[in-house]
């Protein structure tokens, strides 16, 4: 039986969500957002091929999930990239992130075998809540195809909700999460990298031209991805899949801080609101 959040859990998983919108800004500051984010990725390969030499691979049980996972991160790229063509960022991420955890506590008793107690469903419900209201502020709500966008991002939030019951499943029968993490990354950054070379192939070199510029940028991005997502899979064997699928997204809440404090961006009543519901969450959590 996986234990109860404790503090020491959730501060992790917190300063993961931290780094996650610290890498998400980094892209937000750039010029092309496709090419900085397919080179995080690529990077990313060399990152966790370093971390394998490092620590070793994975057990044998843990490559099925692996697998899987790399497999259904192409499902994911596929409706970010559709998501963010008919949609724009402010509103196709919340709905992705902020839908995501609710879906995996609906799945993890059935998929993982993980009953979740009523304070627990309280907790994802705020923090979801949360994000869904910091995310969708009247300012960042879209002007384009706002149907297609729903549609690409609803598909992207079961998608993250597939791979983290997936990689849930596959840290744990790996026994330890930084090898998991390190040949999970090596594996997964080709295949967005492929795909967005092939859509500039017509123009390589000016792309080409603008990562050789960013790519001190894209390396701490590229550290900052694998840092985040390897300390939510090892809070994943030592806490419930579903309250820390819940606790990665209140990245979407540090994001929203640091346009305040660094874009200087209004932090208005619905951010206020929002952030209150994510304190809330994470309180409810702790205590489930």
């Amino acid at each position: 039986m996986t234990p109860a959040l404790s503090w020491t859990v959730i501060a992790a998983v917190l300063f993961g969500a931290l780094l996650h919108a610290s890498w998400n800004a980094l892209i937000k500051s750039g010029d092309d957002k496709a090419l900085d984010t397919a080179l995080i990725h690529v990077l990313g390969c060399g990152v966790g091929a370093a971390l394998v030499l490092a620590v070793g691979l994975p057990k044998r049980e843990a490559l099925p999930w692996l697998a899987a996972s790399i497999v259904i991160h192409i499902g994911y790229y596929v409706t970010l990239v559709g998501a963010y063509r008919h949609g724009e960022l402010g509103f196709a991420y919340p709905l992705m992130r902020g839908t995501a955890p609710l879906l995996v506590a609906l799945l993890s008793g059935r998929l993982i075998g993980e009953q979740v107690p009523l304070a627990a469903w309280l907790g994802v419900a705020g923090i979801s809540a949360g994000v869904l209201a910091i995310g969708l502020t009247r300012s960042a709500r879209d002007t384009g195809s706002r149907r297609h966008a729903l549609g690409y991002a609803l598909a992207n939030a079961a998608i993250i909700a597939s791979y983290t019951i997936v990689d849930g499943l596959g840290v744990r029968a790996s026994g330890n999460a930084l090898q998991y993490v390190a040949l999970l990354f090596l594996i997964d950054g080709a295949p967005y990298f492929a795909i967005v070379m092939w859509q500039r192939r017509q123009a390589l070199a000016p792309a080409f031209a603008y990562m050789r510029g960013r790519w001190p940028v894209a390396l701490l991005g590229a550290c900052a991805s694998l840092g985040a997502y390897g300390i939510a899979l090892w809070a994943m064997t030592r806490a419930p899949v579903a309250a820390v699928a819940a606790l990665r997204e209140t990245s979407v809440l540090f994001a929203a801080l640091i346009g305040v404090f660094m874009l200087k961006e209004r932090f208005r009543l619905q951010r206020a609101v929002g952030t209150g519901a994510i304190i809330a969450g994470v309180m409810a959590l702790r205590l489930a």
